[in-house]
């Protein structure tokens, strides 16, 4: 054990850190991250993902991203992030916060 048990807003605090190279928003305020699974008394952490487009030119540079933020934590020691297409991402899944930043809601 590492020490302080990794948290589920731990990974969204990081997940908030990561932005798409191409879009002014955090990819948890984009509805990127499915699904977050950290077993009970373990240090590792399992995260469910998707992109904006399974041809998006960043689909290496934003996993990896956030696999970096989450080691420099220092709270978790397996990191295993899963791209996954299914259900496919659509901007129904952009947080009000980040569709204020993005100019699709009106204040």
């Amino acid at each position: 054990m590492m020490g302080t048990q990794l948290t589920r807003e731990d990974v969204i605090a990081v997940a908030k850190q990561c932005f798409d190279p191409e879009i002014p928003v955090n990819i948890w305020d984009l509805g990127l991250i499915y699904d977050i699974d950290i077993p009970s008394g373990s240090d590792d952490v399992h995260i469910k993902m998707s992109l904006t487009s399974k041809a998006c030119p960043a689909a290496q540079q934003i996993p990896e991203m956030l696999r970096s933020k989450l080691k420099v934590s220092g709270k978790t020691r397996e990191i295993k992030i899963d791209l996954v297409f299914d259900p496919v991402w659509t901007p129904e899944r952009i947080s009000a916060e980040g569709k204020k930043k993005l100019g699709l809601l009106e204040e």
